[in-house]
């Protein structure tokens, strides 16, 4: 994914700790922390960033998951998969406690996730 494709469209956040995948309040529901890029922002910075304003988690944002059979030069919808490095959030957030869960993946797989975080769940799903 080029820096131009991640500025054009909106980036998912996908936080899993502990079997568990960070979902927040959403108008149909929960899904993903997510949001618009900043100029020149890569995907990854997006989502780390997002996650700390949204939720007050500190996360890295470490990998661009990619739906099957999609090639670099396709434009999609970047959802990054970020590793949380706060246990608990820190005040500063934008959505209170009760608009911020952690679901469990098997939950989180019938939440209506774009296909690609839908098959990084399955295959970190514990047995």
């Amino acid at each position: 994914m080029t820096l131009e494709q991640a500025d054009r469209g909106v980036v998912d956040a996908v936080v899993v700790y502990d079997g568990r995948l960070l979902m927040v309040a959403a108008q149909d529901g929960w899904g993903l922390p997510s949001g618009a890029p900043q100029p020149a922002e890569s995907a990854e910075a997006c989502a780390a960033r997002l996650v700390y304003e949204l939720t007050g988690y500190l996360v890295d944002g470490s990998s661009v998951l990619r739906p099957r059979g999609a090639t670099p030069d396709d434009v999609v919808r970047p959802a990054v998969v970020c590793q949380l490095l706060s246990q608990s959030p820190s005040a500063e957030a934008r959505l209170t406690p009760e608009r911020i869960r952690w679901a469990p993946f098997a939950q989180a797989i019938d939440a209506g996730l774009p296909e690609a975080v839908r098959d990084y769940l399955k295959g970190h799903t514990p047995v």
